[in-house]
């Protein structure tokens, strides 16, 4: 590998770092910010779900009662609190809440489409492109929870074929007790030598919104920003919440590429940076037009935009306007290094995105490691 640059040449290099990455349309001719772009009037004449949740919940015990959902995720058990509280406000559905990485939930859905076998009712995953094809396809229920006008424009489908439910940031992480006083500020300090052998980072030519972040780094510091971090002797694994359970766990004070809470002030500091980037998104969902279990599918779309769901995530931001954050947290939109345009566009061109896994794959080796949610086949959750 080669050594590890300087920082004055990570910092001279980073202007020219876009070279290569040109199709990822993230300069600033490309598109305006999603905070400057004027709400509401595009929008569909399909009216907002007027029945209360409660009104909903007996619809859908009414119906059956069975909900199944495929979301995108890293571990089996990742959507337990999701579970939990959900069947704890609507007691008697029979919720099946299926967790894999969102790029086999697709295909999967597309397969069970194609020979008639569907099993999910919802789909909420990070493969953002995905939701344009399906709505293209005629795949998707149309459909306006109540508190849609409120979500940011970015954040859902004028016609109401899938809206985001979560609004979810991925940077670096360090626990505040390895490190002490000398905690790396941004990723530029992650390839110092006095870090080699102490960083965990998700590969990012396994998951794209890691693959995202990386290619932003490069742009901001350079491809021998990768070269040098290449040479830190990084524990690369399978799944974005490996790096935080690394870090949590004792076993390496500083992570890359996963997600957190930017006020939390527990083992694990979650870098939430001033300039430097980092990116966010949101987590879309829709009902599959073919759905077995329409109602309870709207019932779960309508509880997670609801103003309690909301006010309870992770990391205290929401997909909804009218929802402020805790204090010291601006609503996500409004931080331009998070950049929540640039993730739909990186996604639809598929074709940059696989060359920069198999360049990434030439810096950090082939991924490697079984799929951390397990192997669930053709038809999970039937």
């Amino acid at each position: 590998m080669p050594s590890s640059p300087s920082r004055r040449r990570l910092l001279a290099t980073g202007a020219g770092a876009a070279l290569g990455l040109g199709a990822l349309g993230t300069s600033p001719a490309s598109a305006s910010p999603a905070s400057a772009r004027p709400a509401s009037a595009r929008y569909g004449s399909g009216a907002e779900e007027t029945r209360s949740l409660d009104e909903l919940y007996q619809a859908a015990l009414a119906e059956g009662g069975k909900l199944v959902v495929y979301a995108g995720g890293d571990t089996p058990t990742q959507q337990d609190g999701t579970k939990a509280a959900f069947l704890k406000r609507f007691p008697g559905i029979d919720l099946k809440l299926i967790v894999d990485y969102s790029k086999y939930h697709d295909v999967r859905v597309d397969n069970q489409l194609a020979t008639g076998t569907l099993v999910p009712d919802v789909v909420q995953l990070q493969t953002l492109q995905d939701f344009v094809r399906w709505k293209s396809q005629g795949r998707l229920l149309h459909y306006k929870p109540a508190g849609f006008a409120a979500v940011h424009d970015t954040f859902k489908d004028p016609q109401g074929a899938w809206v985001a439910i979560a609004a979810i940031g991925f940077s670096f992480m360090y626990a505040p007790a390895a490190v002490g006083s000398d905690a790396p500020r941004t990723p530029l300090d992650l390839v110092d030598a006095k870090w080699k052998g102490k960083i965990a980072s998700s590969f990012p030519h396994d998951d794209d919104a890691v693959l995202f972040l990386f290619s932003l780094y490069v742009k901001h510091y350079g491809w021998d920003w990768v070269a040098g971090l290449a040479a830190q002797d990084v524990r690369f694994a399978r799944g974005s919440n490996s790096p935080g359970d690394a870090v949590r766990s004792g076993q390496y004070p500083i992570g890359v590429g996963g997600s957190g809470a930017p006020l939390s002030t527990g083992p694990v500091k979650w870098v939430l940076p001033d300039s430097a980037p980092f990116m966010a998104w949101g987590q879309r969902a829709a009902i599959l037009k073919a759905a077995a279990n329409t109602t309870a599918a709207k019932l779960y779309l309508n509880w997670q935009l609801s103003t309690a769901t909301q006010q309870n995530s992770f990391n205290g931001w929401s997909v909804r306007t009218d929802i402020t954050p805790p204090t010291g947290l601006k609503p996500v939109w409004e931080y331009p290094n998070a950049n929540i345009d640039g993730f739909p566009r990186f996604m639809s061109d598929r074709a940059e995105v696989e060359r920069l896994k198999q360049t990434f794959a030439l810096y950090f080796g082939e991924v490697k490691g079984d799929p951390t949610p397990g192997f669930l086949g053709l038809h999970p959750g039937a």
